[in-house]
């Protein structure tokens, strides 16, 4: 499992002109999903982003978590973070996971965070054409992959 965290002053995931799921201070996760993804995945990714501390405390140190910050969570699926551009111009999804599997996972991911984090995880809709607009502040960009802990 692959994920893109960015620490926001704001974020949106819009669905046919019509507003999804809103933050605004917290952290917009992207999540890309591959069949080799298990529960075990989903559970240190989880504590990872709660406790990840890329928030500033009153010295302006990047110090607190999303929680420290009372931030919300607001999480997208994204499927082409397992692009490959190994060869050619094109890139291959074939690492993507395809919805049957993928669907369950993302699923199992947002009410995992929501358990860990203690609040409401906004969404977007998993295989729908989102608009996702935020404002990133820092910027923060984080990128974790659970299968390649560093």
């Amino acid at each position: 499992m692959r994920l893109v965290i960015q620490r926001v002053s704001e974020a949106s995931v819009t669905i046919e002109g019509q507003i999804k799921s809103a933050i605004g201070t917290g952290l917009l996760i992207l999540v890309g999903i591959e069949d080799a993804d298990t529960a075990e995945d989903i559970e240190w990714l989880c504590n990872k982003v709660v406790n990840l501390r890329i928030f500033p405390d009153e010295n302006e140190v990047m110090n607190c978590s999303v929680l420290d910050a009372k931030g919300g969570l607001l999480v997208v699926s994204q499927f082409t973070l397992h692009a490959s551009t190994k060869k050619g111009n094109r890139p291959s999804y074939i690492k993507a996971s395809k919805p049957d599997f993928a669907i369950p996972m993302y699923e199992a991911f947002v009410k995992k965070l929501e358990v860990c984090a203690g609040i409401p995880v906004g969404t977007g809709e998993f295989g729908a054409d989102m608009k996702v607009r935020l404002l990133n502040d820092g910027p923060v960009t984080i990128i974790i992959d659970s299968k390649n802990k560093e």
